[in-house]
C-alpha cells in the first residue's frame, strides 16, 4: 500500500496552512485562487488564500457544513443547524430546499453539483432528536435545475458524496453503524438505477469515520475516515491511508492545477501535493468559456 500511495502523492508530509478552529469542514477551491471552508461549531465561513491568514467571510451560517458551487459560481451550502440547503449571492441567501413532501429535512450534511446543474445532497437523521424528526428515513436528495426535488435513495447515515468522472456513479459515505461507501448508479434524470457497496471502511482505529469525499481525474476515490484519508482505486481496491497530524473530516482538490489536496482536519487545515489532478467542478469549465 505504501508503494501505491507513493505513486499518488508528491508531498511526503502535509503542510498546516492555518489553525485555531473548533471543527473545520466544507472545503472548496475557488479558481480566483483561494479556498472556502467552514468552522461548523462556530457557524463561520472562512476564505483562505495560500500564504495568507484566513479571512472570515460570513458568520451565523446555521452550522454550515458541506459546500459547492452551482453552474453560475454561486455558493451552495448545507446549513445543518437550520435544516436546509441554501444558495448565497453576495449577502443574500436563497433557500433551495428545506422540506421534502411537506416534511422538514433532518440535517443536510454535504452537497455536490452535477454538470447538468442539478444539486445532490445528503440528509442524515441521527443527530436530530427523535421527537423533532419529520422524515422517516435519511437519504440522498436531488434538486433539479428547475427546482424540482426528489429522493434519490434512502441510506443509513449518508455523509460525504462525490461523482465519478463520467457522473454515472454517485459515491456516498456511510458514517454510522456499518462503515462503507455506497456506489449509486444514476441515470441522466437523477433516477437510481442500482446500488452496491463500493468499499468497506470498517476499521479498528477509533479516531475518524467515513466522511468527506472527492474523486480525482483518474477515478480514484479519496474519503476521509478512520485514521486519515483513505484512497481507493476505481474498482474499490484500497490503495492506502494518508496520515496527517489531525484526522480530517473532509477534503478538496485545489490550486491552479487541481493537484493540491486541501484537508479540513478538526482545529486546522492542511495541504499536500498529489500527482494526479482532482476531478474539476463543472462550474470551472463553464467559467473558462465565458
Amino acid at each position: 500500500m505504501a508503494d501505491a500511495l507513493s505513486a499518488i502523492l508528491e508531498s511526503k508530509e502535509a503542510e498546516r496552512l492555518a489553525t485555531g478552529f473548533v471543527f473545520t469542514e466544507g472545503p472548496l477551491w475557488h479558481p480566483d485562487g483561494f479556498y472556502y471552508f467552514v468552522d461548523i461549531r462556530r457557524s463561520n465561513l472562512h476564505k483562505l488564500t495560500p500564504g495568507k491568514e484566513p479571512e472570515l467571510v460570513r458568520s451565523n451560517t446555521g452550522e454550515g457544513n458541506g459546500t459547492t458551487f452551482d453552474l453560475q459560481g454561486r455558493l451552495v451550502i448545507c446549513e445543518g443547524g437550520n435544516r436546509r440547503v441554501t444558495r448565497w449571492t453576495g449577502g443574500q441567501s436563497e433557500v433551495l430546499m428545506d422540506r421534502f413532501e411537506g416534511k422538514r429535512l433532518n440535517r443536510p450534511n454535504d452537497v455536490v453539483c452535477k454538470s447538468d446543474g442539478s444539486i445532490y445532497f445528503t440528509d442524515p437523521g441521527l443527530r436530530v432528536p427523535l421527537a423533532e424528526r419529520e422524515l422517516a428515513s435519511a437519504g440522498v436528495y436531488r434538486i433539479a435545475p428547475d427546482g424540482t426535488t426528489s429522493l434519490v435513495a434512502d441510506c443509513e447515515y449518508p455523509n460525504g458524496l462525490a461523482f465519478s468522472p463520467d457522473e454515472r456513479v454517485l459515491y456516498v459515505a456511510n458514517t454510522r453503524w456499518t462503515q462503507y461507501i455506497h456506489a449509486l448508479e444514476i441515470d441522466p434524470n437523477g433516477k437510481l438505477v442500482r446500488r452496491r457497496i463500493f468499499a468497506d471502511m470498517s476499521s479498528d482505529e477509533t479516531d475518524g469515520v467515513p466522511d468527506g469525499m472527492k474523486v480525482d481525474a483518474e477515478g480514484r476515490v479519496f474519503c476521509t475516515g478512520p485514521g486519515g484519508t483513505w484512497v481507493f482505486a476505481p474498482d474499490g481496491t484500497r490503495l492506502g491511508i494518508i496520515r496527517t497530524p489531525e484526522v480530517p473530516a473532509n477534503c478538496a482538490f485545489g490550486g491552479p492545477d487541481l493537484r493540491t489536496l486541501f484537508l479540513t482536519a478538526r482545529t486546522s487545515v492542511y495541504a499536500l501535493r498529489v500527482k494526479t489532478p482532482g476531478r474539476p467542478h463543472p462550474w470551472y469549465s463553464v467559467r473558462a468559456r465565458r
